[in-house]
């Protein structure tokens, strides 16, 4: 399982349950996508 992170978006590498699964880790901090996407803009 792989994260990208960068300015313009995030890109999930890995199986389907992997991504699933990563994304809802990732919806503890964030309510959707796009607040994470706003998140690393401001970094």
């Amino acid at each position: 399982m792989k994260v990208y992170v960068h300015e313009k978006g995030i890109i999930l590498v890995g199986k389907g349950w992997e991504v699933l699964q990563k994304l809802k880790e990732y919806r503890k901090e964030f309510e959707n996508v796009s607040d994470w996407v706003q998140n690393v803009k401001q970094k």
